[in-house]
């Protein structure tokens, strides 16, 4: 039996979540897991390199703001609904760097996105998740679920290339 300490057990592995469906647990889970990973890797990340892009790569600013962009706009195709024009906007804006926006602000802009996430996760009837939905102006098929997997892996991709960038951004310093 393993005797680590709960907290240092990847997300996944601390068991299911209260309340929430339980086809949907390894979606939650992968959301809490990647909300963890960014917060620990932005603890001490120098705020002059927010905006950099290493080798044209995208920056850490934007995929913060991707981050809490793209799960908000996900869960809005996975409620039948089409983007209103304040995401729109926010889908347009996210390479540039916001008004007086520090990392920790991106990073609690995504830690709210995830808990909306969640709350609406645990509201989702699992009855719902084969429906059909259509995703952005082209109407290309998917289903509830379709969607609320590809946000988790969506979210775990752009983790995986922000914990790229900031070691890269880190290692410049």
């Amino acid at each position: 039996m393993n005797s680590a300490p709960s907290n240092k057990l990847e997300v996944w592995l601390r068991g299911p979540l209260p309340d929430m469906p339980a086809s949907l647990q390894p979606v939650a889970h992968a959301l809490l897991q990647a909300r963890e990973e960014v917060e620990s890797l932005m603890q001490s990340f120098p705020e002059d390199r927010l905006w950099t892009r290493p080798g044209g790569v995208a920056s850490v600013g934007f995929h913060l703001q991707h981050l809490a962009g793209v799960l908000d706009r996900l869960f809005t195709y996975a409620r039948g609904e089409t983007l209103n024009s304040a995401q729109l906007e926010v889908l347009a804006g996210e390479e540039r760097a916001p008004d007086h926006a520090t990392a920790a602000d991106l990073v609690l802009r995504y830690h709210r996105q995830v808990e909306r996430a969640l709350a609406e996760l645990r509201e989702i009837d699992e009855g719902t998740l084969t429906e059909p939905r259509e995703v952005g102006r082209s109407k290309f098929p998917s289903t509830v679920l379709g969607l609320l997997v590809h946000a988790a892996e969506h979210t775990q991709r752009h983790v995986g290339q922000l914990l790229v960038t900031v070691r890269i951004q880190q290692k410049s310093c």
